[in-house]
């Protein structure tokens, strides 16, 4: 137990010392304490005797004072869940502390403590409470057994100073409750709620804690800036202007000397300050602009981790922090503002608007102008390019010259670039002309499938463009190949659409075996063209592959056996030629026949 000699060291020291903590020496005064917020505090004396005189408490005894309080601090507090509950109060090493828990509803009926410790500190130890030492002392005499706790139980705390120093204490709340309960552990609600919610302010806003009360006979005001609540000396007013970042707490004393008081969180949070942002000019050939490459520009040297930042129409919105553009915009030919508003994130009340910026776009070039040039072979040559400039535009080609338009000759590729330069920007667009000369439309060949039921003709040529076929003085059509063309003469023509000229050529429609077998079965032992009756005097001369010639026929013979002057030939390939009079009275030889035929015996 205690040494007497330290008791009247004690009440000498306490009679002079003054603290600056909130210090509550009565019962009826006693300190809430909500959920494990650590609590700083100390002792001022006592006041009323809580004990009405008892000389024990527990295992607290009266003191040299005549009370068992001897330099005493009241807290109270109220469970708000089920489990395991502890505390632990640090302090001195040098000094001696005692406590003593009370479960009660009221100071007028504490009855008997359920945890008390009165025991001395010659092991200068740091922590006494309820539950196990932090610093993991298991022999200490200052620790008393867990609480098992349900909610709305409520508590009341009486911490004693035993010796002639007073530096003050800690209580810091600890058990299992609070891992399953970090945030309402302890109930709340026993802390008035006369300053109102949490303030989150910004610099330089006025912030006015008001708890005037009806029947109020003093306001004492602290502040916690983490250091525990120290009192504010000369704040004894209803009103506190807070002008920094702080728990801030009020003590009314009312006329029937009962208590409240009342915390309030006060935070005050940086005005961000955004950095003037340049202009922008762009063209409107890039058809998108990120508005958020101007962040960096908008932070300066800023963590942009810190800060959102938003861009709007109009002053108004950005200070409203309504109608946010989207990130990436689309432009539009012209000139529109901008206005950036910059937010800190550990308060959304605090802004800069202040800041904006002009985004011109101007106008990318639109060149349309034919990129495919034909002119006919022997033309002169042509103009190509723009043949209605912009006044405000510049032309340049890669030949060097300036001009809308050019006039070539030769063919090649051709490189218009169009500028518009303005404001320092240069939007432009480039388009390439391909000058091609069409040489006049030539037949190579033409193909012609007959002896059939559909004969076809398809005209080739060399060239690769875009013809149109006809045949005869039917239509014209794309397509080279003609079908069920009847036997005869026929002209065919291929045509530039462009006009670059014509070819027509003189074909003949008929139709002969590619083998005959003159062996005297009466099946294909002649053999003859077949079609030429629509010819004029059309005549057949058939060759050896020496250029013999061995037979003549007409439109009446009946075709070739196969014989020279009596004598059978020998199976082999044979080859004829094919002449008539043509409209003109002319004698000619028909063109694209394929006059090779076989005997077979």
């Amino acid at each position: 137990m205690k040494r007497f000699g330290v008791l009247i060291a004690l009440w000498l020291v306490c009679s002079v010392y003054n603290l600056s903590a909130q210090i509550a020496a009565d019962c009826i005064n006693a300190i809430p304490i909500c959920n494990d917020t650590p609590v700083n505090g100390g002792t001022d004396g006592y006041g009323v005797d809580d004990f009405g005189g008892a000389s024990e408490s527990g295992c607290l005894e009266e003191t040299i004072t005549g009370a068992i309080e001897s330099n005493s601090a009241w807290y109270r507090f109220r469970t708000g869940a089920s489990g395991q509950l502890g505390f632990n109060i640090g302090f001195d090493a040098s000094e001696d502390w005692d406590f003593a828990l009370y479960k009660a509803s009221d100071c007028g009926s504490l009855g008997d403590p359920i945890r008390c410790n009165f025991f001395d500190n010659r092991d200068e130890e740091v922590y006494m409470g309820v539950g196990e030492d932090p610093s993991g002392s298991t022999e200490t005499f200052l620790y008393e057994e867990w609480l098992e706790v349900n909610p709305g139980e409520d508590y009341y705390l009486l911490i004693n100073n035993f010796s002639n120093t007073n530096s003050g204490f800690s209580i810091q709340f600890s058990g299992q409750i609070f891992e399953t309960n970090p945030h309402d552990a302890l109930d709340c609600s026993i802390i008035s709620n006369l300053l109102g919610p949490p303030i989150a302010a910004c610099e330089n806003d006025l912030v006015v804690l008001d708890a005037t009360t009806t029947d109020a006979m003093s306001y004492t005001w602290y502040a916690d800036t983490g250091t525990g609540f120290q009192v504010l000396a000369g704040e004894t007013g209803a009103t506190l202007t807070a002008t920094y970042s702080a728990m801030f707490r009020v003590e009314v004393i009312k006329t029937d000397f009962t208590n409240i008081i009342s915390d309030v969180q006060v935070g005050f949070s940086e005005v961000p300050v955004a950095e003037p942002v340049s202009d922008v000019v762009t063209c409107s050939g890039l058809a998108e602009f990120d508005l958020s490459i101007k962040n960096e520009e908008v932070l300066g040297v800023r963590d942009p981790a810190d800060y959102v930042i938003s861009y709007h129409e109009s002053f108004a919105d950005a200070v409203d922090g309504i109608n946010e553009l989207p990130a990436v915009i689309s432009l539009e030919t012209g000139i529109r503002d901008i206005y950036v508003r910059m937010v800190a994130k550990s308060n959304p009340k605090c802004y800069d608007a202040s800041q904006d910026f002009r985004l011109e776009v101007l106008a990318t070039p639109e060149v349309d102008i034919e990129e495919e040039v034909r002119i006919c072979e022997g033309a002169p040559g042509t103009m190509i390019g723009e043949p209605f400039p912009h006044p405000d535009y510049t032309y340049s080609w890669d030949t060097g010259e300036t001009t809308p338009e050019i006039y070539v000759t030769a063919e090649g590729n051709y490189t218009l670039t169009v500028t518009n330069s303005q404001s320092g920007q240069v939007c432009d667009t480039s388009r390439t002309v391909e000058l091609i000369i069409s040489e006049t439309p030539r037949i190579t060949d033409v193909i012609i499938e007959d002896v059939r039921e559909n004969n076809t003709v398809e005209i080739i040529t060399d060239l690769e463009r875009e013809f149109e076929y006809r045949l005869d003085d039917g239509l014209f059509q794309t397509s080279n190949r003609f079908e069920n063309v009847p036997p005869g003469m026929h002209t065919v023509t291929i045509n530039d659409p462009k006009g670059c000229g014509s070819a027509t050529t003189t074909i003949t429609v008929v139709g002969f075996p590619k083998f005959f077998t003159p062996n005297g079965d009466g099946a294909n032992d002649y053999w003859h063209v077949v079609g030429i009756q629509t010819l004029e005097n059309a005549q057949i001369s058939v060759f050896d592959r020496y250029g013999k010639l061995l037979k003549v026929l007409d439109a009446t013979s009946l075709g070739w056996d196969g014989s020279y002057n009596g004598t059978q030939l020998p199976s082999t390939d044979y080859w004829f030629k094919l002449t008539y009079t043509d409209t003109e009275g002319n004698r000619v030889q028909a063109k694209y026949l394929n006059s090779h035929f076989s005997l077979r015996r």
